[in-house]
């Protein structure tokens, strides 16, 4: 027997390496990789391009490069941004966030209940609604909050939060906004202080993660060390990943309106699809206001595990349980906490190489792969 072609449907997990990643990570790899905070050539080198990198990705996020930092991943920009926010106010008051955000700010959330801060506020859960959405006005109840963090749109479901309205309710609490899943396809509603994303996420190399802290937003070295600038605390960073991070963005912002379109054209098949040719299943997410590449399904009497297994058997590589505890495969926060079918969810997610082909094959197997399970089940 042939061996199965893999197709790759987990883009929202990583996306594949954008060739402008790769150019620019090969440019960079030669005159990149001495430390950028020395004053010898070497390091002055990679300092030139560390700063051409910030340039670019400030250009195409719209704000000023000294406004933006490279980490290591998207989740230490997570990190950073919330608890350096915390850390600048004098009287820490509660770290509020949505109860579908990524594990990072939920980890980031239990970090600072475990630091003895919950005598001055703690952390508190925002609830959302059937479609993983939170209230316009999240902080309606909580008083003196140090810091809001709620995600432009949730990377399991796709549903966009309603940033520029929750920006408006604030009342001068800097909201924390992790983008890591929306950036790649769409541009960022205004009112947020704090940025977070993930290179790998709009092809860019993993090792790379951005944070942008906006003029005005006080921020402090959270972590142990100098109460050092943000860039100080993050430490060194790989300046070729920084270099390939920077070119990919630049790159996928200008192609992001068509690929975007072309993504939800698929997407809105898949959930065609599935809705009439498997019975009792459930489509969670906003099935309009969402992102245009994520499709999460439910299918009820069957193990997330096994129907994952199965479609990596027929060649399809994609996310089962919650997305970013997928090795652990126990249900996933972000369904339970929107009141859905959390077991037996499988999460579809195209990149901008996904291809019509590869849909309607998965679309052509996936029924009987379904059927299959539950009858072996009974």
């Amino acid at each position: 027997m042939g061996r199965v072609t893999e197709t790759y449907f987990d883009g929202a997990t990583a996306q594949p390496p954008h060739p402008a990643a790769r150019d620019a990570y090969a440019a960079a790899l030669s005159e990149g990789w001495a430390g950028p905070g020395r004053l010898y050539t070497l390091g002055r080198r990679s300092r030139m391009l560390l700063d051409a990198a910030r340039q670019s990705a400030a250009a195409s996020l719209g704000v000023s490069p000294d406004e933006v930092t490279f980490t290591s991943s998207g989740t230490q920009a997570v990190h950073a941004g919330i608890l350096g926010v915390i850390a600048g106010r004098s009287e820490p008051g509660p770290l509020v966030y949505g109860a579908v955000e990524h594990s990072s700010v939920l980890h980031a959330a239990q970090w600072f209940d475990s630091r003895g801060r919950a005598a001055r506020g703690g952390s508190a859960s925002v609830p959302v609604d059937r479609f993983g959405r939170v209230d316009a006005d999240p902080l309606a109840g909580v008083e003196d909050a140090s810091v809001l963090a709620i995600q432009s749109a949730n990377h399991e479901v796709g549903t966009r939060q309603p940033i520029a309205a929750i920006a408006a309710n604030l009342g001068g609490v800097p909201l924390v906004c992790d983008a890591a899943a929306s950036l790649p396809w769409e541009p960022v509603p205004e009112g947020w202080s704090v940025l977070a994303a993930s290179a790998r996420k709009w092809g860019g190399l993993s090792g790379a993660g951005i944070l942008v802290v906006r003029k005005g937003t006080r921020w402090r070295n959270p972590f142990p060390g100098e109460d050092s600038s943000i860039r100080e605390a993050i430490g060194e960073v790989d300046v070729p990943a920084a270099v390939a991070a920077a070119a990919s963005l630049r790159a996928v912002v200008s192609e992001r309106e068509e690929l975007s379109k072309r993504a939800r054209a698929l997407t809105e098949q898949i959930r065609e699809h599935i809705a009439e040719t498997i019975p009792e299943v459930e489509l969670p997410g906003d099935p309009v206001d969402r992102l245009p590449h994520i499709v999460t399904f439910s299918c009820l009497g069957v193990d997330g595990e096994v129907l994952l297994t199965e479609l990596n058997r027929a060649g399809f590589a994609v996310s089962s349980g919650s997305a970013c505890a997928s090795t652990r495969l126990r249900p996933s926060h972000v369904l339970q906490a929107m009141g859905v079918l959390s077991h037996g969810n499988v999460r579809v997610s195209l990149h901008r190489e996904t291809t019509e082909e590869e849909v309607e094959r998965f679309l052509e197997v996936l029924p009987g792969i379904v059927e299959g399970i539950r009858r072996l089940s009974r």
